[in-house]
């Protein structure tokens, strides 16, 4: 076997890119959409995401900087996930943009209300969280020092799922055709039943 690539992060990687985010992979896509205390509509993706409690249903995801997203939350306590898939990567992406425009008309995507959260949901995707803030933590490095990055979690009080996704009872992941985060510059994968192994659990 040959000698492993070994560096230590604070030196640097000596790669092209970073390869953190490309070994971390794929990762589900946390895509926010907010509101601000004026009522201005906000909608942004980020690959730092995903479940961390069964119940209640806790959902997590971080930011690199105080962005509008994490701004709308801390000052409404309020936040909607939506489930990203292929069908809708291309406006997805769009809502990526730092530009202060409302994304929703930005991407050209139509909003639904939302029944516990004042924040709109994304009509077009198939599954979405309505979400309570339950913390917001800033994050620090080993020696404690403070970091731009916020980690958001918060309860989902209301869950909306498309019916065409659930068989006998069984919501099936691959239907929705789910994209997630992989490394480099831009690279996604879409989830498929191609993808689908079974391992049932030692008793």
């Amino acid at each position: 076997m040959s000698e492993h690539h070994f560096y230590q992060p604070a030196d640097g990687h000596g790669l092209a890119h970073d390869p953190l985010n490309a070994i971390v992979a794929p990762r589900p896509i946390g895509w926010i959409s907010t509101l601000s205390e004026s009522g201005v509509r906000n909608l942004a993706p980020y690959s730092f995401f995903n479940l961390f409690n069964y119940a209640p249903p806790l959902i997590g995801f971080s930011s690199m900087g105080w962005k509008d997203s994490i701004a709308n939350i801390a000052a409404t306590k309020e936040f909607v996930w939506n489930l990203a898939t292929r069908p809708l990567a291309e406006a997805m992406n769009a809502t990526s943009s730092a530009a202060s425009e409302d994304e929703f008309v930005r991407a050209g995507l139509a909003s639904a209300p939302s029944r516990l959260v004042a924040a709109p949901r994304v009509a077009a995707s198939p599954v979405t969280f309505e979400c309570r803030l339950t913390q917001m933590i800033r994050l620090e490095t080993k020696e404690g020092r403070a970091l731009d990055q916020w980690l958001v979690l918060g309860e989902a009080v209301g869950i909306h799922i498309d019916p065409d996704l659930i068989e006998d009872g069984v919501y099936q992941t691959a239907k929705a055709h789910p994209i997630t985060r992989g490394g480099g510059w831009g690279d996604y994968f879409e989830i498929g039943e191609a993808q689908l192994f079974r391992m049932k659990r030692p008793e």
